[in-house]
């Protein structure tokens, strides 16, 4: 067994209809695209939902591992209190992707949880999967302020545990694209949104992961984006794999870029 797909999705709360209160059809595409993601991890039928989320502890030089065996919450910061989440972890995934950090001496751990619950870069995403599938446990993971190689490198050891362990496993990359693509969003316009956005989708729709890696960080910071890195730490996952892409739409209706692709693997690394 090993990562079986991937999936690069968005996390506004208000996708969430509970949050939208009816602003969410004004996203459509994004939550068909959603749901074609949640149909197909059904069909895959994962024991472990490996999420990548920038809202989960994030330290400037360390790649944080939420430990434990349970996690819980709610989107009740954006008032909707009754959406809840329960949670089981892959304790035994997680604990031996700290071990591969630990003996390569790489930045990443369970250290300094200042947050357990779950973050809503996690719970968006599973809001929607959980309505097509309730079974598999997670293993969330933070991202860091450290250069887009060193996030491949933790994809590398995190595909590393998965096969190790035999787990079917999918990564669930949670990120906003640019938050400047309207004068009228929340962040205003600048040109650098809608041209990482087209870059970033390009990129998916080539299948050419590898270019993630390249992306200028001038680039990244001027368009505002908020999960290239979780991406990158999904290009890492998947490296020396054979695999094929789709991307499932595209929106930016409210300023600020939702991208949703999905990646199936065809051929395990070797």
């Amino acid at each position: 067994m090993a990562i079986e797909a991937a999936f690069v999705v968005p996390h506004p709360p208000l996708a969430v209809a509970e949050v939208g209160q009816g602003e969410e059809k004004k996203i459509q595409a994004t939550l068909e695209a959603y749901d074609a993601v949640a149909k197909r991890i059904a069909e895959i039928k994962p024991e472990t939902i490996l999420i990548a989320s920038p809202h989960s502890v994030m330290y400037r030089n360390y790649f944080h591992i939420s430990p434990g065996e349970k996690a819980k919450g709610s989107l009740a910061q954006f008032r909707a209190p009754q959406v809840q989440f329960f949670e089981e972890y892959d304790a035994e995934l997680s604990g031996r992707l700290n071990r591969i950090c630990e003996e390569a001496d790489f930045p990443a751990g369970f250290e300094g949880e200042r947050e357990a619950a779950l973050d809503h870069g996690t719970m968006v995403p599973l809001y929607f999967i959980r309505k097509r599938y309730n079974e598999g446990k997670i293993v969330r993971m933070g991202l860091a302020g450290l250069p887009l190689l060193t996030h491949k490198q933790f994809g590398n050891y995190i595909r590393q545990a998965v096969e190790e362990l035999d787990r079917r496993a999918v990564f669930v990359a949670s990120g906003d694209l640019s938050h400047c693509q309207k004068k009228d969003g929340p962040y205003g316009y600048a040109p650098a949104g809608p041209e990482y956005d087209a870059r970033l989708m390009e990129t998916l729709k080539k299948g050419k992961l590898s270019e993630l890696f390249r992306y200028p960080e001038d680039l990244l910071e001027a368009s505002m984006e908020c999960g290239h890195r979780a991406f990158c730490m999904m290009a890492g996952a998947l490296e020396g794999t054979e695999y094929t892409t789709q991307v499932l739409s595209h929106e930016a209706t409210f300023g600020v870029g939702y991208g949703v692709a999905e990646i199936t693997v065809e051929r395990p690394a070797e």
